[in-house]
């Protein structure tokens, strides 16, 4: 009985063990035979190829749909996804789905670096083709973390610069951000055209006014030290900081009142010229008088008053030209004053003060003069 016992566990051990084993090989077998994720790209792509060869445009883009969301960024490269891109592109071209196509051909020829140069020429010619037949727009937005809705619906990525594709129509874009007022912009894609559109969104009302209470606390909060500093003492200003201002003014003032009274002076002379030389002659129309008779005439008479005329159109003749030549001469002084340096004073440098420069335009031709005074 004890061997037979004995000889019943030996079987049973033996057992247990190719049981094991069994199990552990099956495992082994299945890891091996399924597939893994390149693999399941590549049956896609060789399906997509088949259908393409073929014209079945629909069954080719199916396929490389599938690869193209089946690719693993850990376990594939940007130029793969790329190529994937590009031929998914083709293949809606050929649908004429034309704005999915020139996303996923824009999307390849960012890798444009790392692509073949025939694949590259067959990409580039496929976007050309699909842009003749939609829109572009190129759309900025301020602040860049704005979100942004086209047709009511959400662009993923955060940017400053968005690019994107529109069926020709209308369509609207709109942007928001807090503490920013909602932007709106509708615009009319036309069909090979590129839109570009600036949105700034500006501050709200009540982001401004917290904004401004934020400012007003800090004010507030500053050293009650600080606050009861003496307040330094104004100095009373120097009597030669002054006086060239109030000389300039006097200059100019008294300048043009001179030359003002002595056109006046100068206009009243030759008005009393104009009377002189009419009584003159009308006097030597009469038959009985004569230019010596002038000589010792009383002053009641004709001659008499010729005599007062022309001293008086002497006299304002005389003032008037001192009065011009005055003003003149003080508008000189007080022009040149402007160019004088008085730092030997304490006081602003004239290149400071004054500025010239030239003007010459259709109707005028010389110099203008800016200063302070």
């Amino acid at each position: 009985m004890r061997c037979i016992a004995h000889s019943l566990s030996i079987f049973l051990a033996l057992g247990v063990a190719t049981g094991l084993t069994r199990s552990a090989s099956a495992d082994d077998i299945q890891a091996k035979v399924k597939p893994s994720g390149s693999s399941s790209v590549k049956d896609h792509v060789r399906r997509g190829q088949r259908a393409r060869n073929a014209g079945l445009w629909v069954e080719a883009h199916a396929a490389y749909k599938a690869a193209f969301e089946s690719a693993d960024p850990a376990t594939s490269t940007e130029r793969e996804r790329a190529e994937l891109a590009g031929e998914l592109g083709l293949c809606e071209v050929a649908l004429h789905r034309y704005r999915d196509a020139a996303e996923h051909l824009s999307r390849s020829l960012e890798q444009r670096e790392t692509l073949p140069d025939a694949l590259r020429r067959r990409f580039e010619a496929g976007q050309r083709e699909a842009a003749r037949h939609i829109a572009t727009l190129v759309l900025g937005v301020d602040p860049p973390d704005a979100e942004v809705f086209i047709d009511g619906e959400r662009i993923g990525e955060i940017a400053r610069t968005y690019t994107r594709f529109f069926e020709p129509g209308k369509h609207m874009v709109r942007a928001r951000a807090p503490g920013r007022e909602d932007a709106l912009h509708s615009f009319l894609a036309v069909a090979g055209a590129e839109h570009e559109i600036t949105m700034q969104l500006p501050r709200s009302a009540a982001s401004s006014a917290k904004e401004a209470s934020s400012a007003k606390e800090i004010a507030t909060a500053a050293p009650s030290s600080a606050r009861r500093l003496p307040a330094a003492r104004a100095q009373a200003p120097s009597p030669w900081a002054s006086w060239p201002g109030t000389l300039r003014i006097t200059g100019i003032a008294v300048s043009t009142a001179g030359v003002a009274v002595g056109t006046i002076l100068i206009v009243r002379a030759g008005k009393l010229d104009d009377d002189l030389s009419a009584r003159r002659a009308r006097l030597q129309s009469e038959p009985s008088s004569s230019a010596s008779m002038c000589w010792q005439a009383p002053r009641s008479s004709p001659c008499g008053e010729l005599a007062r005329l022309q001293d008086a159109r002497n006299t304002y003749g005389r003032a008037g030209l001192a009065a011009v030549i005055t003003g003149g001469v003080l508008g000189a002084m007080t022009a040149a004053s402007f160019f004088t340096d008085f730092s030997f004073l304490g006081l602003t440098p004239a290149g400071d003060r004054v500025h010239a420069s030239p003007v010459a335009n259709g109707s005028e031709i010389g110099a203008r003069i800016e200063g302070k005074w």
